[in-house]
């Protein structure tokens, strides 16, 4: 989809609402293929700190450089909406990637949409204005109920989807079916009685996001997308803006491990990923673990305590570390969204993705009838990676 007209030839009023750095990092990479400038591309990088937040130190300097068949820049405004979550880890994440977004002449808005019991209805009232006259609204996650509450006040006739990883593979192929919005970790469960309460709005977005005469939807990604919805339009993440902004890494002989939150989304046994962690890391020589921003300190306390690997918590999206470096030749990975983003990140440094399958023993007694089907999918359908079959320790 390339930038359309706004009203009486303007560019378009862009919104987009993100949860996640991972939701940010991707709506990057969104605007810069689409050729959408920053809004004010003249002002000094990190001139302001961000509402509601303490001044960060900008992002290490990296040399600009400009890549053959970048798309010209259109002057479309885009608005960065951050709907703020209460866990730290993925707030200093976002924090910074709104930081990079602020360097590249976006404006960003940080909305404390969890901080408190009236803040949903200050965030929905403060941004139920601009929503009305955005043209177009971008979302890092439709399964967000805020997203899917404020789906119901746009009049924007242009919808787009960025890269949530594994979620984006399970919201696509739902919409093509006509099912309803759930997570993949969670369907198989019994709606509960917040289930019930959202349903007429979950069923209103699932419409607003089916394209008609009226309504275009696109889907950015860059995971495989094997169903699509009649009428959608799938572009191609390929992580352009992320190799041009950063590197090329510092690539290192040992390996480095990425960690997941399989355990705390209740899909996996902790001692059984546990056990698996302490056996891959000695097979292969790892030295680093790259703790996903949702696991528990309690568990990577373990984690290093029994293993030896040093635990990295990052803070920024692991697609950008890679890419700053420096970072081991080999990366091992459980079935997860980085065994899809980094082989596109890392193109052509010779660092090589090992993702390892998740043994059926491991899956908790709770865990989605369909997790075992999911996961094994996430791993098949990845590109340019070495696959290597379960783990099962001794």
């Amino acid at each position: 989809m390339s930038p359309r007209a706004g009203h009486a030839g303007h560019p378009p009023r862009t919104l987009a609402f993100v949860e996640s750095p991972v939701q940010l990092l991707n709506v990057l990479e969104w605007a810069h293929l689409h050729g959408l400038r920053g809004a004010d591309p003249d002002r000094l990088p990190g001139a302001e700190p961000l509402p509601g937040t303490d001044p960060l130190p900008s992002v290490p300097a990296q040399v600009r450089r400009t890549v053959a068949g970048d798309p010209p820049q259109t002057g479309a405004d885009l608005t960065v909406v951050v709907l703020s979550p209460t866990d730290p880890m993925t707030r200093g994440q976002l924090r910074r990637m709104a930081d990079l977004a602020r360097d590249e002449g976006y404006r960003v808005r940080w909305e404390e949409a969890r901080g408190g019991t009236t803040a949903p209805f200050s965030t929905i009232g403060g941004l139920a204005g601009s929503l009305r006259r955005a043209d177009r609204v971008v979302m890092g996650d439709p399964f967000s109920r805020y997203v899917q509450l404020l789906l119901t006040i746009t009049r924007a006739k242009d919808l787009v989807v960025v890269d949530d990883g594994t979620a984006t593979m399970e919201f696509v192929a739902q919409l093509a079916r006509g099912e309803r919005l759930v997570r993949w970790h969670r369907k198989g469960g019994r709606p509960g009685a917040r289930d019930l309460l959202f349903a007429p709005v979950s069923s209103s977005a699932r419409r607003r996001l089916t394209p008609s005469a009226r309504r275009r939807v696109e889907v950015f990604s860059s995971m495989p997308v094997t169903e699509t919805p009649q009428g959608v339009t799938v572009t191609a993440n390929d992580f352009s803006w992320t190799r041009a902004r950063f590197g090329p890494p510092r690539i290192t002989k040992g390996a480095d491990m990425v960690g997941t939150s399989l355990v705390e989304t209740g899909v996996v046994d902790g001692a059984a990923y546990l056990e698996a962690v302490r056996h891959l890391a000695k097979t292969h020589g790892a030295t680093r673990y790259f703790a996903h921003r949702r696991e528990s300190a309690e568990k990577l306390h373990r984690l290093a305590a029994e293993t030896g690997l040093e635990i990295v918590r990052p803070d920024l999206p692991l697609e950008v570390i890679a890419r700053r470096g420096p970072i081991g030749r080999t990366i091992l990975s459980f079935p997860s969204t980085v065994v899809h983003t980094l082989p596109l990140a890392l193109v052509g440094t010779g660092v090589r993705v090992a993702v390892f399958d998740i043994d059926p023993a491991w899956l908790t007694q709770t865990a989605s009838p369909r997790a075992q089907g999911f996961l094994s999918g996430v791993t098949g359908t990845a590109r340019d990676v070495h696959r290597l079959a379960a783990v099962s320790p001794a």
